[in-house]
């Protein structure tokens, strides 16, 4: 069934949201210009209404989406693209934002949450600023509205049905069929990460829109230094929400792809870590704001930059553009030149407004002396914007060459071949001069320096770095010069802000958030440093041999090669590969694979072959039925280290019909390093085995035999009770023999292939006759490559016929690297995100009441 009226209802949502950010817009700027106080509170309470509207029906149209997602209304293409009956609820969650329609409206979302508190907030600032905002609401809603206007598609619905989207056969029979299931959730997003890594990225994009439109409004208005104090907030506030969604993102790229890292400086990483810096950026010259009108005209261009980045970043990542140069970027859904429109509207409004008042703008006071805070803010946003274009334009390589396409030009340019190698060399030496400046800026701005003091100021922290420093060289054993560099800046910025925090602070929490964050991003240095550049491969192979002529040399050198039950020496651990493992919503933790026969009908389904047992607990039953995540399979690698304590990973992968296998990390963390291990290579799967021909074995109790260099012993059989997927009635014979498997270390495995004959009648020349039919249930063992089934009973000789064949044993190649001391990065954006949030809180605080005389207000700003 075609479920029609929920369709309608949400593409209805979606042309009220459009009309109503117009309608918001042009009152909103009508309420602006308007002299008369009655006609303005008219035009003020129409753009309020109108806002409101349109705010309910973006809400609705959230609401209709997730209602449809969730119960597989598969009719419709972008369910049916994006989400699949066997995901977990909270990865239908995440199909809702992996098309470019629900990430817009998760996007205009925000945009409307915070909409309410600058509405709420009602100053003098509203008007202007919220015409801003209402007209980037009206360009966001045009993504999604999927509508033809003269042979010219404007965006594209979530809404649109399935046979209305694609061409297939099958609609031209029945126009109304419906899927019974949905292509499924990209593999690499089946990750908890993303279930909150998009919303608070896209959280962080909506809150750059209210600087922006402060600016904006400031250059209407001419207020050119009111807008600072209003506006902090939400810059410190986008910085924190924006950083902490990139560093979730970096976590996720660490837990879920195999490359061994958290940054690969992907072109889509690029185009979100560009506008972050020049924020960042942005924000230091606000800071001095208060002081003086130094770099007013650049603070401004800087917080504006950073929206239009934010706007360039999303034409790069869904025009198409970097289709070939990124491997996690949206692909074109012709949607290219509404975002080219997009971006050049709002980056003209801003280019048009800063020519008309340039010279209207106060300008820079003498040049600071050295000596001053404004200097080093200064030289601190200069690098932080140096920093951003070493990456911004290598990554717009892609476009650059498609513009310059369009006129008939053929460019030669290309992004860097190893990007990793590229920008982390210049992007190295920009954080050690970052390391350098956000240490001495702190003591300018806390302590009046000069020449006759600042001896005595910086010598302490000098001199502990030196010593910190020289202490960890000699330790660590650490001999590269750049590496050495960027500990000891690394160190200098965390000793500094340290001694900030406790000497000029006194640890008054309210006035902290710049030390703590400047903690935060010395600590993050230390922890890139430590786990990238001191990470080490323990996986090492030692045999002398290669594992296969067409592997890459790297998968021969670091990788290991574990068959299945067979410890193997790595570094100062044993390894033991136990197996593939499933996982189930039904039951907890992982499960052997092989003790499951996933039903013929229903893959998401398999009857229980053998109790699973978990922690000396049954937690389900022979012949039970449960459901199984069939695409996902982990392989147990167990670790013994030395003193006989043992723990298990168990990387993944996933099988995927369009990517291929698709292999994901598993990370034990221990307090001084992560162990990362993925699998890198994988015996065939149980479709794939190619088997040894049958060969029958006559056996009586306790004979012994060679089974693929195993010693084989017959220990009897027993009855059979319950076998999985068939019913044992009273009058069938049933057997199951016992295989005793001996591989070795006083280990064994057994092996129980069963026999049933079931009594039958059958119609013949004399009439109805009964007879025996028999029903054999083989028993297969990839770690011992042996699969054997019970043929024949010969009572009369006390014999009994056994089939075996033999395959290559279970294996896998897996490579292990050790990551010290990484967990310093994630605490370091934890304390980066506590000191943003302090420092958000106290400017919104600030922003509420006037400002104090400046000798009352010797406080830390940030």
């Amino acid at each position: 069934m075609i479920h029609s009226f929920i369709g309608d209802l949400g593409h209805t949502s979606i042309i009220v949201a459009f009309v109503g950010a117009i309608l918001s817009a042009i009152a909103y700027r009508l309420s602006a210009t308007e002299n008369n106080s009655v006609e303005k509170n008219q035009w003020l309470k129409l753009a309020r209404g109108t806002f409101f509207l349109h705010g309910f029906s973006v809400f609705s149209i959230v609401c209709i989406l997730f209602y449809m997602i969730f119960n597989h209304y598969y009719e419709y293409h972008y369910v049916w693209s994006h989400s699949s009956n066997n995901l977990p609820a909270y990865y239908i969650v995440s199909s809702f934002w992996e098309g470019q329609e629900g990430s817009f409206l998760v996007w205009s979302f925000w945009h409307v949450l915070v909409s309410v508190f600058v509405i709420k907030k009602g100053d003098q600032w509203e008007s202007n600023v919220m015409f801003i905002i209402a007209a980037v609401q009206a360009f966001l809603m045009s993504m999604v509205l999927g509508i033809d206007v003269l042979g010219s598609k404007i965006g594209s619905s979530p809404f649109i049905l399935l046979r209305d989207a694609i061409e297939a056969p099958v609609f031209a029979s029945n126009p109304n069929f419906v899927p019974e299931d949905g292509t499924g959730l990209n593999p690499l997003l089946q990750n908890i990460w993303m279930v909150i890594h998009p919303p608070t990225l896209f959280m962080g994009f909506a809150l750059t829109i209210v600087p922006f439109a402060y600016v904006i409004a400031a250059l209407i208005q001419k207020q050119y230094s009111e807008w600072v104090k209003p506006a902090m907030g939400w810059v410190v506030l986008a910085v924190s929400v924006l950083g902490l969604g990139i560093m979730m993102g970096a976590y996720w790229a660490y837990e879920t792809l195999n490359f061994g890292g958290y940054w690969n400086w992907d072109p889509v990483e690029n185009a979100v870590y560009v506008p972050w810096l020049i924020l960042l950026a942005g924000l230091h010259l606000m800071v001095i704001q208060h002081k003086s009108k130094t770099a007013l005209k650049t603070s401004m261009i800087l917080v504006v930059s950073a929206f239009i980045l934010v706007l360039y970043s999303t034409f790069l990542t869904r025009s198409g553009v970097l289709g070939e140069a990124s491997v996690h970027s949206f692909t074109d859904l012709g949607l290219s030149g509404q975002l080219l429109l997009y971006l050049v509207f709002f980056t003209t409004i801003a280019i048009v407004l800063f020519i008309v008042r340039w010279n209207q703008m106060p300008k820079d006071e003498d040049e600071p002396s050295v000596y001053s805070s404004e200097f080093w803010f200064f030289i601190g946003a200069t690098t932080l914007t140096l920093m951003s274009f070493q990456v911004l334009v290598p990554t717009s390589i892609p476009a650059w060459n498609a513009l310059v396409s369009n006129f008939g030009i053929q460019s030669n340019l290309a992004p860097p071949a190893d990007a990793v190698a590229f920008y982390t060399k210049f992007q190295l030496w920009f954080a050690v001069a970052v390391a350098i400046v956000s240490g001495t800026t702190q003591y300018f701005f806390w302590v009046r320096i000069d020449k006759k003091n600042i001896w005595n100021t910086l010598s302490i922290p000098y001199v502990a770095t030196l010593i910190g420093a020289a202490a960890i060289i000699v330790i660590g054993n650490v001999h590269q010069p750049t590496y050495i560099i960027l500990l000891t800046a690394a160190i200098f910025s965390l000793v500094a802000n340290i001694q900030v925090l406790v000497q000029y602070t006194k640890l008054k929490m309210s006035i902290s958030g710049g030390a703590v964050s400047h903690i935060g991003a010395a600590l993050m240095l230390l922890g890139i440093l430590s786990s990238s550049g001191f990470e080490k491969v323990v996986s090492l192979n030692l045999s002398g041999r290669i594992y296969n002529s067409e592997f890459p040399e790297e998968m021969n050198k670091e990788n290991v090669l574990l068959f299945r039950g067979q410890p193997k020496k790595m570094d100062r651990y044993l390894l033991t590969y136990k197996g593939p493992r499933f996982t189930s919503r039904d039951l907890p933790g992982y499960f052997d694979k092989e003790k499951v026969r996933q039903k013929i009908n229903d893959p998401y389904h398999a009857i229980v072959m053998e109790d699973l047992i978990q922690n000396g607990e049954t937690i389900a039953k022979a012949g039970d039925e449960i459901q199984i995540y069939n695409e996902n399979i982990y392989y147990e690698i167990e670790y013994t280290d030395e003193q006989g304590k043992s723990f298990s990973l168990y990387p993944r992968v996933q099988d995927n019909e369009q990517m291929g296998p698709i292999p994901s990390p598993d990370i034990a963390s221990f307090w001084n390093k992560d162990m990362y291990t993925h699998i890198t290579n994988l015996a065939v799967d149980e479709e794939e085995i190619e088997w040894s021909e049958e060969e029958a074995l006559n056996m009586s109790l306790g004979d012994t035999i060679f089974l693929n260099d195993y010693v084989v012993i017959f220990d009897g059989v027993k009855p059979l009770e319950k076998a999985p997927g068939y019913v044992i009635k009273e009058e069938d014979v049933a057997l199951q023999a016992n295989l005793r498997v001996l591989v070795g270390n006083g280990r064994s495995i057994d092996l129980k292939p069963s026999y049933i004959l079931t009594k039958v009648k059958r119609m013949g020349m004399g009439g109805v006759t009964e007879d025996w039919d028999a029903g054999i249930i083989s028993d297969t063992n990839r770690e011992l490559g042996l699969r054997v089934a019970l043929k024949e009973i010969k009572p009369k000789e006390n014999k009994f016929v056994f089939s075996a064949e033999t395959t290559q044993k279970d294996w896998v190649i897996m490579k292990a690297v050790e990551k010290p001391f990484i967990n310093l990065l994630w605490i370091g954006t934890i304390l980066l995100t506590i000191g943003t949030i302090i420092s958000t809180i106290r400017r919104f605080k600030m922003s509420k009441v006037t400002a104090q005389p400046k000798e009352k207000k010797k406080e830390y700003q940030y």
